[in-house]
């Protein structure tokens, strides 16, 4: 499987074949053997070369041992046709990565926004967790609340 992705706005590359994978940007590459085990939905213990890594995957951002990255993966099967523009265009759902509770709301509909800004702040498991956003655009819907209670998967932030 190969994959072209954007990573906090860098473009990289991605290549998995059975256990090992290959990983491009900015012109290095790392090559590993691993293996993965899905926990829950979106949720996922990955080992590589006898470390592991905790990954939380949420519509337009991961988590890995709860450090958040912006991630957009496109197939190059399907960009047949489409600008290397094209890649940060359109509707970007900004949704929790786990259950927990909404400290802080930091943006307003219709605020402009630059990529990797703070949109929400969740607090799970004791750790406050920010919301960046994984491009630039504006702000057009805002679903969070303050003190609100949210599910893993629940859309916070609709950026466009």
């Amino acid at each position: 499987m190969k994959l072209d992705a954007k990573v906090d706005g860098l473009a990289a590359k991605f290549e998995s074949n059975g256990a090992r994978f290959r990983y491009e940007r900015n012109g290095e590459a790392v090559e590993r053997e691993y293996s993965i085990a899905a926990l829950a939905p979106g949720s996922f213990s990955v080992l590589i070369e006898g470390r592991s890594y905790s990954v939380v995957s949420v519509e337009g951002s991961i988590r890995v041992n709860g450090r958040p990255f912006a991630v957009e993966v496109f197939d190059p099967r399907e960009m047949r046709g489409h600008s290397a523009g094209a890649f940060g265009e359109g509707r970007r759902n900004i949704a929790s990565p786990m259950p927990g509770k909404v400290v802080r709301v930091l943006v307003s509909a219709g605020d402009a926004v630059e990529a990797g800004q703070g949109l929400v702040v969740v607090e799970a498991m004791k750790m406050q967790n920010e919301m960046k956003s994984p491009k630039a655009g504006k702000v057009v819907e805002v679903k969070a609340k303050a003190d609100a209670t949210v599910q893993a998967g629940e859309v916070l932030v609709v950026i466009e």
